[in-house]
């Protein structure tokens, strides 16, 4: 299901190893219920696919505090995540790779629609294997909400490679592709799959999270306040972030010799998340030698997901799998 043009989701952003066991129960935990709204339910793709729960028990970290739902918040846009989730979209013919799909929200809500089951198909039909991350929201009580998202990017990794045997890809060649917020969350894991951010769990947590590739389709990536994304950056870093935390949750300042061959797309028209994000990746990047494309579109604003049909944007995904198979 396409996301509808008549929700302005700029508004939305202002406004607000194949060996070891997987955990238990990880065919059976349902993810968290989306809110009823006008907009209709989750395509029926996403309702077949497969959930695997990240964490074995209660994820890292206490507080959690579900927050009232807005009265007009649409369907497939998750909040109030306790138990973190992969949806698994299984291609007819596997082309041997795996792809960690992390929708946007702002940190605020997290979109299951257009960036996460109709992106999951649209991989999915080119061969890859898909599990589409719904993580923990950091304003929704936890202590240490700067890295919660983290965590769950980095067990996500670990969990999907674990799988590899059971799901029939290469545990090697697993990316990260993430929309917006999700685009730095994808952008943190790139960066920061070294940085530990939580105690091992079990034998899962020995597998390294490094991606092998990353796609940041109009990503938040600065964190400071000229370029970012308000609502991003409160809802992760909270009131009044000092200049230490804003610089070590910028994946742009962590950009080294390690980090994954990088791929990234912006709309040169986006208000919500200006195009100097990626751009500010980009010369990080290129400063260190890391393998890296751009593509900038002179329209599509933002939250277009996979492009308007016949418009250049369109063409991004295609463009992707391309470059995938070079990398």
């Amino acid at each position: 299901m396409r996301f509808p043009p008549t929700i302005d989701r700029r508004t939305l952003l202002a406004a607000t190893g194949a060996g070891l066991a997987l955990p238990q129960a990880a065919t059976a935990q349902r993810a968290p219920e989306p809110a009823p709204g006008p907009l209709g339910p989750l395509s029926a793709a996403w309702r077949a696919a497969e959930t695997l729960p990240l964490w074995p028990g209660t994820p890292p970290e206490t507080g959690f505090a579900p927050q009232p739902l807005p009265p007009d918040s649409p369907p497939g846009f998750f909040r109030n995540v306790a138990c973190p989730t992969l949806h698994v979209f299984r291609p007819q013919s596997g082309n041997g790779r795996a792809v960690l799909l992390i929708p946007g929200g702002a940190y605020t809500f997290i979109v299951g629609t257009h960036e996460g089951g109709d992106t999951a198909q649209a991989l999915a039909a080119r061969g890859y294997t898909v599990f589409v991350l719904i993580h923990r929201l950091p304003g929704e009580g936890w202590s240490h909400r700067a890295t919660v998202p983290l965590q769950d990017a980095q067990r996500a990794m670990r969990v999907i490679r674990a799988a590899a045997g059971r799901y029939r890809f290469d545990a090697q060649a697993v990316a990260v592709v993430g929309y917006s917020a999700g685009g730095h969350l994808a952008a943190s894991l790139a960066t920061g799959f070294g940085e530990r951010v939580y105690a091992a769990r079990d034998a899962i947590d020995t597998i390294d999270p490094r991606p092998a590739a990353a796609g940041l389709i109009y990503p938040v990536i600065t964190l400071a306040a000229r370029y970012t994304n308000a609502a991003s950056a409160a809802h992760l870093l909270g009131p009044a972030p000092d200049e230490a935390l804003v610089a070590q949750r910028s994946p742009d300042r962590h950009v080294d010799a390690t980090t994954p061959p990088t791929f990234l797309v912006h709309a040169l028209d986006d208000t919500a998340v200006p195009p100097e994000n990626s751009l500010m990746m980009l010369a990080a990047l290129r400063a260190a030698k890391v393998p890296a494309e751009i593509h900038l579109f002179e329209r599509g604003g933002h939250g277009f997901g996979l492009g308007t049909p016949g418009a250049p944007n369109g063409a991004w995904l295609a463009l992707f799998d391309v470059w995938m198979h070079r990398h």
